[in-house]
């Protein structure tokens, strides 16, 4: 599996870090989900990277970057980002995000149009109803609970980790992740997130109007839809109405269904399907 380039950039008002694997430019932007970091694009990288060169960024409060006390939610991120092109000298690139990063790419898309050549969404970006919302925050809940909590080692850690059923089969791209995310202090081990700014992130997307961004979409847009329950068969991020309205306000957007891949498996476990749909829409 090739490893990343480390690399610091600078956000508003924040350093960020970011995993770089080489390739083709222009780059194509990797943003994760709630409670993830860069490395959770370790597997995916291995079917984007050397045809494009791939970027996944630490979001503040996650990984590496800052994490100032405040200010978590879609504006903050795509302030960060808008930041760290600019610094960067990017003006062109594609951007791919997996549930909460969907949604930032996708305000950032519709916010910075001129910038972005193609957005892929991975189950994450349409607008969910408050019992949609109901249902996810239980799937995700124990994907949760390692947050503020001291492990007296990183094996303790695991076996903590370890038990989310959604997170098995157990592999190395999975273990590479929490362990980047770990930081030692007194007494032990703990996840470097802070509950708080993720309570901060949560109520700030749930009060967020996700179709208020769809109509600026200007580039093509690949959804790529997990169709597998996370804790319950009904617990997707992307049900079939939340899909299906969707399609009406994006109708240009292409949606691929992955069968037997729920909403953490689709980054962290093989699939042929959604490395081909990548493969091909990022190169085409």
């Amino acid at each position: 599996m090739i490893q990343p380039e480390m690399i610091r950039g600078q956000g508003d008002g924040v350093e960020l870090q970011l995993a770089s694997w080489p390739g083709a430019e222009p780059p194509v932007l990797a943003i994760h989900g709630l409670t993830a970091n860069c490395r959770c694009w370790d597997l995916l990288a291995q079917a984007v990277s050397p045809a494009r060169r791939l970027m996944a960024l630490d979001l503040r409060g996650r990984g590496l970057s800052d994490k100032p006390e405040s200010g978590y939610s879609i504006g903050h991120h795509v302030s960060d980002i808008a930041a760290l092109l600019s610094g960067m000298g990017i003006e062109r690139l594609s951007l791919m995000g997996h549930s909460l990063g969907a949604y930032i790419a996708l305000a950032f898309s519709a916010r910075h149009p001129e910038l972005v050549d193609r957005l892929v969404l991975i189950d994450g970006g349409a607008q969910l109803t408050p019992q949609q919302w109901g249902k996810v925050t239980a799937g995700i809940k124990p994907s949760l609970d390692r947050l503020g909590v001291v492990f007296e080692s990183f094996a303790a850690y695991l076996d903590q980790v370890r038990q989310a059923p959604f997170m098995k089969p157990w592999n190395q791209a999975v273990e590479d992740y929490f362990r980047y995310e770990c930081e030692e202090i007194d007494g032990g081990v703990r996840s470097r997130i802070r509950p708080q700014n993720i309570d901060e992130e949560r109520a700030s997307l749930l009060s967020t109007d996700t179709s208020q961004y769809y109509h600026s979409i200007k580039c093509p847009v690949l959804v790529l839809r997990a169709t597998q329950g996370m804790l319950a068969a009904d617990d997707l991020v992307l049900p079939a109405d939340a899909i299906a309205r969707l399609q009406e306000d994006l109708p240009t957007a292409e949606v691929v269904d992955l069968p037997g891949i729920q909403h953490f498996s689709v980054l962290f476990q093989p699939s042929p399907e959604r490395d081909r749909a990548l493969k091909d829409f990022l190169t085409g």
